[in-house]
């Protein structure tokens, strides 16, 4: 469940994430995990946010965590 609720808040957040590549902080924190869920996925648009929250319960502490913090902005 809590797995559901990350996904559907990174997805209300994403709006101003969509219009917004990953932030350093983020491809730093997430680059790992960018490579191991999402290698295919073309950067833009959200696209690359959208994949990394449908493996939510995969990703690394660090990758959560900035993820995290940008859905509470």
């Amino acid at each position: 469940m809590r797995h559901l609720i990350l996904i559907a808040a990174l997805l209300c957040v994403s709006g101003a994430a969509y219009s917004q590549d990953l932030t350093a902080e983020q491809r730093s924190a997430c680059m790992g995990d960018y490579e191991k869920f999402c290698k295919g996925v073309e950067p833009g648009g959200g696209r690359i946010i959208a994949c990394l929250s449908k493996s939510s319960d995969k990703l690394t502490p660090a990758c959560k965590k900035v993820l995290t913090a940008a859905e509470k902005k």
